[in-house]
Order: C-alpha cells, then structure tokens, then sequence
C-alpha cells in the first residue's frame, strides 16, 4: 500500500533529532501514549546537552512568567502556550522523577546536583524507555501528501511511515554536535517560510590591537555599552573576557543578541571599567593621587586602578602622555583618563562564526507554526520544537527550557493528532 494512503493512526510519532527538544518531544508523546520513533544522526543523544553549561547543563532558569520571557528577545510571546505546558519547575519536577534533581545557582540559573550535563542526558534517556531510538540515522527528506506529512526518507533510501512528525534538528550552532541546518530543509520542502539566520550569543571580533596582550583576561563587574549614532543598543553589567580576537563572555555573549543581524563595525562600544564608581569620585581621588605623588610618572598610578595586564596597555587606549610626571599632568588630561576609564572604547569587527556561536537567531517562520501546538499551519502531521524556530532566549539556562518547552508541547500534540487520526 502507498504511503499516502495509509491511516496515520497506524503509524508512529517519529522525532527527528535526539537533542533536548527532540528527547523532550519523544518522552511527551510515550508518556501520551502512542508508539514513538526518535531518529538522531549522531552516535549518542544529547550530544550538545553535553557542552552546555561547560559540561555542567544549565538546564533552565528558575525565574518564571514576565521575567522569563524579558529574557527572550525574539519572540517570546510566541512561548506562552509552551511555558504554561512545561515550565522551569515542572522540568525541574521531571528531571527529579526520572533520577536527576537540579540545583538553583546564581542568578537563579538551574543545574543538575551532580554537576554533569551527562546526567540530564542520562535521566531523559531513562524516560524514554519503551521508543525505539534508531542512532547514526540521518534524514533525507519528509513525505508529504498533498497538505499531510505521512513519514520520512532516509539518506540510505529507506522511507519510514509517520503517524505525525517532529522535526527538533537544532539550528546551524556548534555543526560538530551534528546541527548542520536539516530542519530548515525539511521546513521549505514542506512550503514554510525561513526568516534569516545569524549567530547569536557568540564572541565579537574586535580591530584594537592594544588589546591583544589581554588575552585571558576576565573583566567582573564591568558595564558595557553599546550605540549606533546617537542609540543606545545595549547596557549591562557583568563578566567579560578578552581574547586573541577579540572579546567574549557573558557579557559580550548578550551584546550579540542585542546586534545579532546587524553589521557591527558602525556599532560604538564602551567599557566602563568602574561602574560602581561616579567620574567625579574617581577624578577627586585621581586629583589627590597626583598632588602625592607629584615626581612618579603617570603611569605608575594605573595598578592602583586597574587589572595589571590592563595597567600595561591603558596607555595606548588613552589619548594622554602617561610618561609624564604626576606634577605635569593637566586638567584636561587628567579628565581624559577618567573618562577612558568610564568608557574605554571597543572597536567591533565581526561576530565569529556558527560554530562558536551557542545559539541560531532566526529559523522556521512562526507565522507558519501554532504556538497553542507547535504544529505547522500548513502541513497537518507536521510539528517544530527547539532551536529550528525562529526563537531565542539569552544566556542562564533560558535556551534549554525553550527546547524542553517547545520538545514537550510538540510530543503531546504529536500524540493527540495520532490518536485522532486512529
């Protein structure tokens, strides 16, 4: 019998790919109550849940409602229905129940008490017993029929019948954890819209060559600004880290949510390296710094101020004579380095590539999805989930419950439209 004309009842939910999202979709649909297949072209599952968090897997953020979604700048009311469905402390509730409890750390950032990413996997993979999991299978194409998806081809021919389909392949991140852009394939093969693509929470190339002798260097609790004219794009305060190329840390990392699409090199950026601190504080205690110390020069001052591999190459960051002596120095220069050090410029270059970016901004159009389902507009069978949709949260645990959000919502629907379909 033609695939086609076979009943989707008959047939199973079949998730393509074996991330969070995809892992997520599998459980929900098993525990729903219809057979599952989870096709994952890697050798293992989870493979990108194993690097996130530096091996630990941030798994969610214990903030909910409002303050969850101000930490989605792309779309967020779009996860409304996903959230209500399964939010940070219904996961957290799962996880315990499939054998891994969480841990709330700073900033409310969620992590397995074991500290390893490799139990998240571990405990989801427990959840899932009763699927079949296919490993080292890659997908083709889907099988559409008319306005239905009824299964999917394989790359080495094989076509597999869907009762309703699941496609969490991910976004371009990280290529080497096998997110190569399937899902964005499958989504125009099956006639959705794609909005553009741009790496997102990822680490910015920078033109200074003064700073390249800071390599490794952590900034805590700078601020960093960020303006187009006369528009202020971006501030925070936090962690930056500098590097042979430029800058990254989680500072940097939300700066590239804020630009991501843009083109950096008319964006101004700004470090002020003592927020805590007001100019006219720091200029008394400069002030009375140099009548002390009237026959040292400048530069001898900067340890005093700032970081010491920073006190080395402030100099040529800032327009003064730092080989002076602290009796020569003017008012005008000594407001000048205040004033560097409130706002010590950055010139960007470019954002780095894909693959060091932790996240994809843009993806299957959300006009072409239900946010009550996850189910495609335009094609009956067919669902999204996680990183494939063109929606984004920032750094602390805020991705991976959009993934496990989306990942469940998606396996339930999946499941219901199967068994209506029966």
């Amino acid at each position: 019998m033609p695939i086609a004309s076979m009943p989707a009842g008959n047939s199973p939910v079949v998730v393509i790919g074996g991330g969070p999202a995809g892992m997520t979709a599998a459980l929900f649909a098993l525990r729903a109550g219809v057979e599952v297949l989870l096709l994952e072209k890697n050798e293992k599952l989870g493979k990108k849940l194993y690097i996130t968090g530096k091996g630990r897997c941030n798994v969610t953020n214990a903030t909910t409602g409002e303050n969850f979604l101000q930490n989605v700048p792309r779309n967020p009311r779009f996860l409304f229905s996903a959230l209500h469905f399964l939010d940070s402390g219904g996961l957290r509730m799962l996880l315990h129940d499939l054998g891994c409890p969480t841990v709330v750390e700073r900033g409310q950032r969620v992590f397995p008490t074991s500290q390893k990413a490799s139990d998240v996997t571990k405990a989801l993979i427990h959840g899932l017993a009763g699927a079949e999991i296919r490993l080292n299978t890659a997908v083709q194409g889907l099988e559409m029929a008319e306005d239905r998806c009824t299964g999917v081809l394989l790359t080495d021919g094989q076509r597999v019948q869907a009762g309703a389909v699941i496609v969490a392949t991910g976004g371009l991140s990280y290529a080497v954890t096998g997110s190569t852009g399937d899902g964005y394939r499958f989504a125009v093969q099956s006639g959705h819209r794609l909005t553009a693509r741009h790496p997102s929470l990822v680490p910015i190339e920078t033109e200074d060559l003064w700073a390249r002798p800071l390599q490794g260097l952590t900034l805590k609790n700078v601020c960093l600004d960020a303006f187009r004219g006369k528009k202020r794009l971006f501030s925070e305060q936090g962690e930056l880290l500098f590097t042979h190329f430029g800058i990254s840390g989680p500072l940097v990392l939300s700066l590239s949510s804020s630009l991501a699409g843009l083109d950096v090199q008319p964006v101004q950026a700004f470090i002020d390296l003592k927020p805590a601190v007001p100019a006219p504080e720091l200029d008394k205690r400069l002030s009375d710094e140099l009548s002390r110390n009237g026959r040292r020069q400048l530069k001898s001052l900067l340890p005093g101020y700032l970081p010491g591999k920073l006190a080395e190459v402030f100099p040529e960051a800032c327009p003064v004579n730092f080989q002076k002596t602290c009796s020569q120095v003017t008012a005008a220069e000594r407001t000048q380095v205040i004033a560097t050090m409130k706002a010590l410029p950055i010139r960007l270059k470019a954002f780095r590539s894909f693959n060091e970016a932790v996240i994809t901004r843009g993806g299957v159009d959300l006009r072409d999805v239900n946010p009550g389902t996850m189910a495609s507009r335009l094609s009956r069978g067919l669902y999204f989930a996680g990183e494939v949709l063109d929606v984004d949260g920032l750094t602390g645990g805020f991705n991976l419950q959009i993934a496990f959000s989306t990942g469940a919502l998606a396996g339930h629907s999946a499941a219901n439209y199967r068994s209506r379909s029966v």
